[in-house]
């Protein structure tokens, strides 16, 4: 029997927390390696665990997965959260690509220069609005089901729920005008760092249910 997928990050969220979210979706308990040094990271490098020399980092099936993107693409088709078909995948693609670049347009505030930021905000805030929320909100609605691809859960809407957090924690008022996107109590549990245990005890395919 595999044992549990093993994570080597950081202990923050960064490029990690899609993959974290997403093994808990699918139920899958995880172990995580937290790399608390340069000397840890160093360490790594030279024993050849690293191919592109940088974390993420997941071992799962004998293999040593590399690349945000790659390690979600293997999650999702495994654990059968990929959608049925190759226009179900298109579609979930299309929509996690629009939903990783108003990750990253938010995310990037944290860096941005101080002269920058009041301008870059209030850029975020007028695409979150404008553009991204507006087109998830609309997917939904002429779609008629609970999940934005086909009619159970795939990892898209694993990946919105997370994007709607990180929203709400930005300007929680421009979710106010998408009804269908607001996020219940019930899917909220605590999505700051966690340990394996609280992911795990989350449930979250079942929270999920129902986006």
């Amino acid at each position: 029997m595999a044992g549990k997928p093993v994570l080597h990050y950081f202990n923050a969220r960064g490029r990690m927390e899609c993959i974290r979210w997403l093994l808990a979706a699918a139920g899958v308990e995880f172990e995580e390696k937290f790399i608390q040094s340069p000397e840890d990271l160093e360490k790594l490098k030279k024993d050849g665990n690293l191919m592109f020399d940088q974390v993420p980092m997941v071992e799962i099936d004998g293999m040593k997965l590399a690349q945000t993107r790659a390690i979600l693409n293997y999650i999702a088709t495994k654990y059968d959260l990929y959608g049925k078909d190759m226009k179900e995948r298109a579609l979930i693609d299309m929509y996690s690509e629009g939903i990783l670049d108003l990750t990253e347009m938010i995310g990037q505030l944290v860096l941005c220069p101080p002269d920058q930021r009041e301008a870059k905000t209030a850029l975020a805030k007028d695409r979150t609005k404008t553009r991204y929320l507006p087109a998830f909100e609309k997917v939904l609605k002429s779609h008629g089901q609970d999940y934005l691809v086909g009619n159970r859960l795939t990892r898209v809407d694993v990946h919105l729920l997370e994007l709607l957090l990180y929203v709400e924690e930005f300007d929680a008022s421009l979710l106010t005008p998408f009804p269908l996107l607001k996020v219940r109590p019930t899917q909220r549990g605590s999505h700051t760092h966690a340990s394996e245990n609280t992911w795990w005890d989350r449930g979250l395919r079942s929270l999920l249910s129902g986006l």
